[in-house]
């Protein structure tokens, strides 16, 4: 079985948010970070998530709207805006040959259209909720903004888990319940092995404690899906990254990468 070359951890937006919308019984504030993964393979570049819009560093009351910014605060540092976290790592947008999209919330899919040349992948479940979303969810996405942009790009839409390269290397797990069609990565590499949850769990304790975020779509789902993770990450040996969970950037975030 083969392994991915390296792994960088692309720094982005913070929100800070209310922990009730996250974690059940809980009232503080949190601030989440919204990191994007890069990884080298022989054969591509991989990016896992795309994060905030490039543009809200400008303006982002005018890309997201004052209502979700009440809820949701944007932390938006300058060297952090996607295009320049790429080019810390010697690359550009060109270079990148496939985009894996977790889910279709707005702060996973801002940068999609930086990637015209790139194979494009995101839960077929995922693609429909982000033009036609059911109205409790709406506030999540951006009502097909960001795939409109993307429409003439070169989509994979996914029903099941898929083996990238067909070496074990990076695998796209299905692992639903924050939305129908929520996808993580598992990247295994010469020394480590990650299982990269994106929204399948926001903060750590919900693994300790298999417990769902209060506005999943599908709670009974999520608890399945972090029990799959679990069960994941034991048999490959891998370390569980939640990739807004503070604790874990600070612990496994902000390297050179890792190989």
């Amino acid at each position: 079985m083969s392994t991915a070359n390296r792994l960088y951890a692309l720094d982005g937006a913070k929100i800070i948010i209310d922990s009730q919308w996250l974690i059940f019984g809980e009232n503080r504030k949190l601030t989440a970070p919204c990191p994007v993964f890069l990884i080298e393979h022989s054969r591509g570049l991989v990016l896992f998530d795309t994060g905030v819009a490039p543009e809200a560093w400008d303006d982002p009351v005018a890309v997201y709207g004052q209502g979700l910014l009440d809820v949701c605060n944007l932390v938006l540092p300058p060297e952090n805006r996607l295009d320049r976290q790429l080019a810390n790592f010697g690359y550009t947008a060109a270079d990148v040959t496939h985009v894996v999209v977790s889910h279709g919330h707005w702060d996973h899919t801002g940068g999609m259209y930086l990637f015209p040349q790139a194979q494009m992948y995101m839960s077929i479940e995922d693609m429909r909720y982000s033009f036609w979303p059911d109205p409790m969810y709406a506030g999540f996405f951006r009502n097909g903004a960001d795939l409109e942009r993307t429409r003439s790009f070169q989509w994979n839409p996914l029903r099941w888990d898929l083996d990238l390269f067909g070496d074990g290397s990076i695998q796209i797990i299905r692992t639903p319940g924050h939305t129908e069609g929520e996808l993580s990565m598992l990247v295994k590499l010469p020394s480590r092995n990650f299982l990269l949850t994106a929204d399948s769990v926001h903060v750590r304790s919900q693994i300790d404690q298999v417990s769902p975020c209060p506005v999943d779509m599908n709670a009974a789902a999520s608890i399945q899906s972090i029990q799959r993770m679990t069960q994941l990450a034991a048999a490959h040996q891998a370390d569980i990254w939640v990739m807004h969970d503070e604790d874990d950037w600070a612990r496994l975030g902000g390297t050179d990468g890792y190989k």
